[in-house]
């Protein structure tokens, strides 16, 4: 069956990097967008990145624009969002999501991985 498992969230200082992971398995990876979706306490789903096959298209939230980077390893079925530069405000718990084909929602979720940004 299809699972998304995200992995490296992490207790960080302002202005430290981290880099969370999300691992597909059950589906053809190589043939889907991703998202990476957050959401902060207290507040609503926020979309921070996207993917498209073959990496050809990106898209970045302006509140994570030069500061996130999101690639894709097709060869190890694995999505990537690097966060560099990280503030309190990227403290969230980050999914990321499988984009359905011939749609932009969501159709598949992982569980999840918190980041937290605090000195």
């Amino acid at each position: 069956q299809v699972q998304l498992v995200e992995s490296g969230g992490d207790l960080v200082q302002p202005g430290g990097s981290l880099r969370v992971s999300c691992a597909a398995s059950g589906f053809s990876f190589s043939s889907y967008w991703f998202y990476w979706v957050r959401q902060a306490p207290g507040k609503g789903l926020e979309r921070v990145s996207a993917i498209s096959i073959s990496s050809s298209v990106t898209y970045y939230a302006d509140s994570v624009k030069g500061r996130f980077t999101v690639w894709r390893d097709d060869a190890k079925n694995t999505l990537y969002l690097q966060m560099n530069s990280l503030r309190s405000e990227d403290t969230a718990v980050y999914f990321c999501g499988r984009r359905g084909n011939n749609t932009a929602h969501i159709d598949y979720w992982g569980q999840g991985t918190q980041v937290t940004v605090s000195s």
